[in-house]
């Protein structure tokens, strides 16, 4: 049953009421409710298919509803394309921005047709100090004369509500905007969001990661199968009661249970060296989960791609089963020896944006659909097939791009390219990151169905929870080395956050 926010009277600064939208005769959006109040962070939620990608394009004139209606300031309003939703104060960004890199900050800042100018020319002082203001607003002190390019990302973030600022934005719709960001740069949007929002400007924030909502927002509404689900405050919720909505199952059934280890050694590192990883040795063993965690910069990311052969090493030897790999072995005959890695940033380094799923997974596995230099269509139809029926990719075709897939489908379609090459150590890093808690369950399960049929997977994280969830044993990497190692059924939280710094749970901290 849906469930909306009836305790207030306070005119919403944008309101969708009753929205429905189909593709295909296939409701994405069925009757969907939200409300979001000047000078609140409102927080959308739910499954990647929930329908809240959908409900932001209606929201910002990309689609128009088959029925609802959208109101704004009190006053029904219809939005036919992004330009008239801009002009009414409500602007998207996206987690890819749209900054255009070899122009300077000020010129992103004032795009378009905020560029003041004078029988043609362009009034440069003016733009100066209109583009000054804006980010004065969000207290930046970025070069306006600086590239956008050579920007950080979180800067590059900062550039963009400083653009929908200048446009007299009143209503900003975030999109994983986090999803690049470090800890600190974290920290510094969110001082950001919070002034904006005391200036009064509504914020619709879109996220996978629950712990920023928490810390972040003031309100959430949750979104399943495109129907509003629930609205409240975050003060009246908490963490596994948002997991139960979005996935309709308890947050306690997101990790399957473990299954047997055995005692075969399926990959040996030893006295292993990189630019950061130092000295690291481990053992995994066939049918093993083993996690490894750490804090950005640890080496835990260097250390899967320098098993991967994606990176040399200095020293230290690596093998699988009874082979050692030739020093510094390349990623092709890692890939031979049966190392596979599924990289972090799955966009640039995974997959394809611009290429079908099928030649996503048929790139990979050229040996397994060709012979003799010709490739074999109805093999790569089988491999491609299988992949997506065992991992649920959600798509309307085979030859659908990868790019337009969420953000969990496109990981899956990774995971589905390396699987077909039947790896005996599988290297996950981040395997869930940026992808909603349902889809996350089913990495999970898959995980653990690969260990139960005799895989060694490798995953690295950074959420504690999840190294916890998901391992079997869990390696903690401190400034390139190991600083702890536990079984996952005997750790905590505490314990292995003591490891990330270096200091095991029974140090003594006063020594």
């Amino acid at each position: 049953m849906t469930v909306t926010d009836q305790t207030t009277t306070v005119v919403p600064a944008l309101e969708a009421r009753d929205i429905v939208k189909r593709f295909d005769g296939v409701h994405a959006l069925n009757g969907a409710q939200l409300s979001v109040r000047p000078g609140e962070i409102h927080a959308l939620l739910g499954e990647n298919g929930a329908g809240k990608s959908t409900l932001i394009k209606v929201l910002t004139g990309v689609y128009a509803p088959d029925s609802g209606t959208l109101w704004r300031d009190g006053e029904e309003v219809e939005f036919p394309n992004v330009r008239v939703a801009n002009r009414a104060g409500i602007v998207a960004l996206y987690q890819e921005l749209s900054i255009v890199p070899t122009i300077s900050v000020a010129e992103n800042i004032l795009l378009g047709e905020q560029i003041p100018s004078r029988g043609g020319v362009v009034q440069w002082r003016a733009l100066r100090r209109r583009a000054r203001e804006q980010l004065n607003r969000i207290h930046q002190k970025i070069s306006l004369s600086r590239l956008a390019g050579e920007l950080s990302p979180v800067q590059q973030t900062m550039v963009a509500f400083a653009r929908a600022l200048a446009t007299d934005a009143r209503v900003l719709i975030l999109d994983e905007p986090t999803a690049s960001l470090t800890d600190t740069e974290i920290s510094e949007l969110f001082t950001v969001l919070r002034s904006l929002r005391d200036e009064g400007v509504a914020i619709l924030y879109v996220s996978h990661r629950l712990e920023e909502v928490f810390e972040l927002c003031d309100r959430l509404t949750v979104m399943r199968n495109g129907e509003t689900i629930v609205t409240k405050d975050v003060a009246d919720s908490h963490i596994d009661e948002v997991i139960s909505s979005m996935v309709g199952r308890s947050a306690g059934e997101l990790y399957p249970d473990r299954t047997t280890v055995t005692t075969e050694v399926a990959l040996e590192v030893a006295n292993l060296d990189g630019r950061r990883v130092k000295d690291v040795s481990f053992t995994a063993h066939t049918g093993e989960v083993l996690g490894i965690g750490g804090l950005a910069g640890s080496g835990r990311s260097e250390l899967l791609r320098i098993l991967s052969g994606a990176q040399k090493h200095t020293a230290g030897t690596i093998t699988v089963g009874d082979t050692t790999l030739p020093h510094s072995p390349g990623v092709g005959r890692a890939l031979d020896a049966g190392i596979a890695l599924v990289p972090e940033e799955r966009r640039t380094q995974g997959v394809i944006l611009g290429a079908t799923i099928r030649d996503n997974i048929a790139l990979a596995n050229i040996p397994a659909v060709s012979s003799f230099g010709v490739v074999d269509g109805a093999r790569i139809t089988d491999i491609v097939r299988k992949g997506m029926a065992d991992l649920k990719i959600k798509a309307r075709s085979q030859r659908q791009p990868v790019g337009e897939l969420s953000g969990g489908n496109q990981q899956k379609v990774v995971l589905a390219k390396m699987l077909a090459r039947k790896p005996k150590i599988l290297l996950m890093d981040e395997p869930t990151r940026g992808i909603d808690v349902g889809t996350k369950a089913e990495i999970y399960r898959l995980i653990r169905e690969l260990a139960a049929g005799g895989t060694t997977v490798v995953a690295v994280s950074s959420e504690l929870p999840e190294l916890i969830g998901m391992s079997d044993r869990v390696l903690i990497m401190h400034e390139g080395r190991i600083s702890g190692e536990v079984r996952a059924d005997e750790a905590d939280e505490e314990m292995l956050l003591a490891y990330c710094y270096g200091k095991a749970e029974t140090d003594d901290h006063d020594a």
